[in-house]
């Protein structure tokens, strides 16, 4: 079992803590969470509007500023995603090359648009609440 966690020091030797493998954590998440309680859930990001502004302003594809969004997943959607109230997608990422990315609010899933010169490609991803092992790092 030594190979399953390894004990952080810092340079005085005092422990900082200790990494769990994938197997370890689930053979003590349970008392871990009874004992601790459970992880804070993260903070919202604020959705980041000023980028999205700068990409209308720098606006040069020959096709008008497309507002709509929709979600495969939950049938969601929406013709103007700015004016809704309560929100059906929140902005999640938006740069000047076109690459614009929102969150539905119903299921979670992630919509990508990338505009190109000629055309919009639109892809939706559903919502993974477990991570993909594989895509894990390993010390």
């Amino acid at each position: 079992m030594i190979d399953q966690y390894t004990v952080l020091y810092d340079e005085k030797g005092n422990i900082l803590g200790a990494l769990l493998a994938p197997e370890a954590w689930e053979a003590v998440r349970g008392v871990v969470t009874r004992e601790f309680g459970e992880a804070k859930p993260e903070p919202i990001r604020p959705e980041p509007v000023a980028e999205w502004e700068l990409l209308k302003q720098y606006w040069d594809f020959p096709y008008p500023v497309d507002m709509d969004v929709a979600c495969q997943f939950c049938g969601a959607a929406t013709e103007n995603w700015e004016q809704d109230d309560p929100r059906k997608f929140r902005l999640s990422s938006a740069n000047l090359a076109g690459l614009v990315s929102f969150h539905c609010c119903g299921c979670n899933a992630k919509i990508i648009k990338r505009h190109f010169k000629n055309e919009i490609v639109v892809e939706c991803q559903p919502y993974v609440e477990k991570k993909d092992q594989r895509k894990e790092a390993l010390y």
